[in-house]
């Protein structure tokens, strides 16, 4: 590569070296040596959430960035959190030299580069006592070919983040390849994006248990094409049945979740249909995200970040399923009213109400639809 192809981005307080293609073309460059710009957010949250994990773990910091690209997400850890040995990988000799030619220009001394098949890396990690404090898997499409190894190497108490991008599988157009790699289908509702995560959380846990751990959900975003789930992992056996099904009624819009299939409808009786198998307990962990709250002002950040984290701690305690205000309005054949409005309408009730992280006009709540529409 020739320097009049190489730009230098600055995300929070770090310089990273990429192509300028993929800062200018649509769909940046993976056979060279990838980076997306647009992945920025996602990597705001890392560092928030990494830091917070950091902040409570005691042990030795290693992070290991299997799918690195020129190691942006590695990067910054190892510049803007700094206590922690960073090891980034990938098989692409260019990408890596650029992450080299970044760890120069920030200089950092805890950055290391490895050049290998991801899992081929993350199994020299896979031996107690070698073991790595948080793993990072962000491939292009699905992790599940990664989820073994990636567990393997994630030590006791130690945190895995898993990105996935493959939406036309989670969302339903092919169904039987998410069969296949999640061992769950969804179904095509105003909450797919809920449904997407809990089949990329369910497929963890189905590997997590055969191997006799335990993983958590800690934290879980999505944004535009991805989705982004951080779990811990507990070296030991998970007694809890926490896979189920999500139940939609087409006829009324009732939904809810339950660890067998629902034949009908618990407001109007017509026949359901079901995603899963796939997470049914919660997705967020309300002490981690109070803790990444307070890591926020040591960040130069995207202030959606901020905004995002209140709505999940808001709706931590809420089961599975979202409303959205255009679902219910065309349901009732009005115009929306505002999500502040519906939520208090339906407090003052008596009914737990709360937005959601998932989707900006989206909220959850104990009321039953029916109850919902009268809102309106």
């Amino acid at each position: 590569m020739q320097l009049d192809q190489i730009t230098t981005i600055t995300e929070g307080t770090t310089k990273i070296l990429a192509l300028k293609q993929s800062i200018t073309d649509k769909v940046p460059p993976q056979n060279v040596a990838f980076f997306n710009p647009k992945a920025k957010l996602s990597r705001d949250f890392s560092i928030i959430a990494y830091s917070a994990f950091l902040k409570k773990f005691d042990g030795p910091r290693l992070f290991l960035d299997s799918l690195a690209g020129v190691g942006a997400r590695g990067l910054r850890v190892a510049n803007e959190i700094r206590d922690v040995r960073v090891i980034i990988n990938d098989l692409n000799p260019s990408a890596l030299e650029l992450a080299k030619k970044s760890a120069e220009l920030n200089g950092l001394i805890n950055f290391e580069v490895s050049e290998n098949e991801v899992c081929r890396f993350l199994s020299t990690f896979s031996k107690k006592g070698h073991r790595a404090t948080i793993v990072d898997v962000d491939p292009f499409g699905s992790p599940a070919r990664h989820v073994d190894c990636g567990i393997r190497a994630t030590v006791h108490k130690g945190l895995f983040s898993v990105t996935a991008t493959d939406l036309q599988v989670l969302h339903g157009i092919f169904k039987d390849a998410c069969k296949k790699k999640y061992h769950g289908v969804p179904i095509k509702t105003s909450y797919s994006d809920e449904i997407a995560a809990r089949l990329v959380v369910g497929l963890i846990n189905v590997i997590a248990a055969r191997l006799d751990v335990e993983i958590t959900p800690v934290f879980v975003e999505n944004n535009m094409h991805y989705y982004r789930i951080y779990v811990r992992v507990l070296n030991k056996p998970d007694t809890q049945n926490r896979i189920g099904y999500i139940w939609h009624c087409r006829s009324c819009g009732q939904r809810g979740a339950s660890h067998e299939q629902v034949a009908s409808c618990n407001q109007c009786g017509s026949n359901t249909e079901h995603a899963g198998p796939l997470w049914i307990d919660r997705l967020f962990d309300k002490e981690f995200l109070l803790n990444m709250l307070d890591e926020l002002p040591k960040f130069q950040i995207d202030k959606t970040c901020e905004k995002t984290i209140r709505k999940c701690i808001l709706e931590a305690d809420m089961g599975p399923c979202y409303y959205t205000l255009d679902e219910i309005a065309e349901m009732r054949h009005s115009s929306p009213i505002s999500l502040l409005k519906i939520i208090e309408r339906l407090q003052k009730d008596g009914f737990d109400a709360t937005p959601t992280s998932f989707n900006p006009t989206g909220f959850k709540t104990s009321a039953p639809i029916r109850k919902i529409k009268e809102m309106f």
